[in-house]
């Protein structure tokens, strides 16, 4: 049976995504949702994106844009100076680039300028990266960058009060538009955790891949989940995001 299976942000650790869709057994058949941030961090992101790109043609693939892949997307496409992204995993995706062609580079524009904002399936299940601001949902959002940024929707999340019924005129409106809600962005390892982490309807999947964490992948079905060896163990020469 095709299973679909939604995977955290990468920043570059090839390695680690390699190993959760070896652990999950992926096949052809099932669905495979990306929540964004493929690269800066790790320093094969070129490689991550051939990777995508070839699988792009032998499986069910939806790529969502992450805040990382569209400050890279600005560097490859005019070498936009930006301090802040290359202090930010920025630097070694820009060295990891030093030995790649133009035409590979032109090919990973490309992809990057393809991806998704979001996903709605029939379920009405959302895949985000980071989340959104307006009361009448992704579709409504009057700044759509904020999709990819935003981290208002897993901080109220956090904070939301249980005892507050989904009936209640305090429940939080953004929660009621959707039955589930799979994002990345903020990692989990900021509240000492490293496995998906479950807040009322959302899901957050980024287990903190960038920094002491796995990268993980998860069942959205049965919610069964895989994850990658710590991925600074894979990388031990990198400093990865820290």
């Amino acid at each position: 049976m095709a299973k679909t299976f939604v995977i955290g942000d990468i920043h570059g650790a090839l390695k680690a995504l390699q190993q959760v869709l070896e652990r999950a057994a992926v096949s052809t058949n099932d669905t495979l949702i990306f929540l964004g941030d493929y690269v800066d961090g790790w320093s094969e992101s070129p490689a991550v994106l051939d990777l995508f790109i070839a699988i792009s043609h032998t499986h069910n693939c939806i790529f969502l844009r992450g805040n990382h892949d569209e400050l890279a997307l600005h560097w490859l496409q005019n070498n936009h100076d930006n301090p802040m992204w290359y202090d930010h995993g920025g630097e070694s995706t820009v060295k990891a680039y030093q030995n790649v062609s133009e035409a590979t580079k032109q090919k990973h524009i490309a992809f990057l300028l393809s991806i998704k904002n979001y996903h709605l399936d029939e379920k009405n299940r959302l895949f985000i990266h980071a989340g959104f601001t307006n009361l009448k949902g992704v579709t409504h959002e009057h700044f759509p960058r904020l999709i990819y940024w935003d981290r208002t929707l897993w901080e109220m999340a956090l904070s939301l009060d249980n005892t507050i019924s989904k009936d209640s005129i305090f429940y939080p409106k953004r929660l009621k538009l959707y039955h589930e809600i799979y994002i990345g962005h903020t990692p989990v390892t900021q509240i000492n955790q490293t496995i998906p982490i479950n807040k009322a309807n959302i899901w957050n999947i980024d287990t903190g891949a960038a920094f002491k964490g796995p990268l993980t992948i998860l069942d959205i079905d049965s919610k069964e989940f895989w994850q990658s060896d710590p991925v600074y163990l894979l990388y031990p020469n990198e400093m990865g995001r820290n």
